[in-house]
């Protein structure tokens, strides 16, 4: 048996909820084997950041090449790179390596609203990391980053997509937790040709740290499989849809998802099965 293998790389979360231990629960909970780097350790919680110590680019490039040497990944997700030297880094080593199937978060900041993207990074990420991604994951406030756009109607979220394709990512998912729809979170999904939406029920939750984090490691477990980019997108909305739904309920602040959800839902549910759930796993 053959068996798949993911990285992240991204910064470690004390609490468990984000970066690189949401990242290796999603791997897990979708059946890929999941690697790590490291590039910044922070001091959180569910009531906020407290810390944030980036590693060198010493230490990130030595992990890195130590799992070019003995398993390569089949997909490779990035997250919190926090600044210039950090993005360009990755970026390089990424390319040395001749990694496919990257899935780019573009973590700018943390649920407390702590900037863990440097602002000199972001262009570093345009000019370096996007035009090697296959898929780049922003959620509506990145997004005006990455385009210098406003974004509040529908036409400006697609022209922000336009903007942000153009620097070189295949596929452009601009994440809808952050629009204006009461009922709905509709992500926008563009591959230089065509629009397409996919829409779950909004859930009214404090529990949602890590929802970017675990999304986009979603969508890198399903490239490492081989799956295509729209239904790995899509699984990574029933994913995560599934997460935010069944809440764990812990912490005083922003709680971490349920990882543990959408796996649990496939086994009282199996494929064909009717879950009776709306805008749960099955549509």
């Amino acid at each position: 048996m053959s068996i798949r293998k993911a990285l992240t790389i991204a910064g470690s979360d004390s609490g468990g909820g984000a970066g690189i231990q949401a990242d290796l629960k999603t791997f897990q909970e979708l059946g890929v084997y999941g690697m790590s780097v490291i590039t910044a350790v922070t001091a959180q919680n569910t009531l906020g950041v407290q810390a944030v110590y980036p590693l060198g680019a010493e230490a990130v490039i030595r992990q890195m090449d130590s799992i070019a040497a003995d398993l390569a990944p089949d997909a490779v997700k990035t997250g919190m790179l926090v600044d210039r030297e950090l993005m360009e880094t990755t970026a390089e080593q990424i390319r040395k390596h001749g990694w496919r199937n990257l899935v780019v978060d573009p973590v700018m900041s943390a649920k407390g609203g702590v900037l863990l993207l440097h602002k000199e990074a972001v262009e570093a990420m345009k000019l370096r990391l996007l035009p090697l991604a296959e898929v780049v994951t922003p959620n509506i406030p990145e997004a005006e980053i990455l385009s210098g756009l406003p974004i509040v109607s529908e036409e400006q979220r697609k022209e922000a997509a336009r903007k942000i394709h153009a620097c070189g990512s295949k596929y452009v998912v601009i994440k809808g937790g952050h629009g204006n729809e009461p009922d709905l979170a509709t992500d926008l999904i563009y591959d230089g040709e065509r629009f397409t939406e996919l829409s779950g029920r909004r859930v009214a939750t404090r529990h949602s740290h890590g929802t970017g984090c675990t999304f986009a490691a979603a969508i890198a477990a399903g490239l490492a499989q081989g799956i295509g980019v729209l239904q790995a997108v899509q699984t990574a909305k029933q994913f995560i849809q599934a997460a935010l739904e069944e809440e764990l309920g812990i912490g005083g602040g922003h709680g971490p998802t349920n990882h543990w959800a959408f796996r649990r839902r496939l086994l009282k549910n199996p494929p064909g099965a009717d879950s009776g759930r709306e805008g749960g796993i099955w549509k």
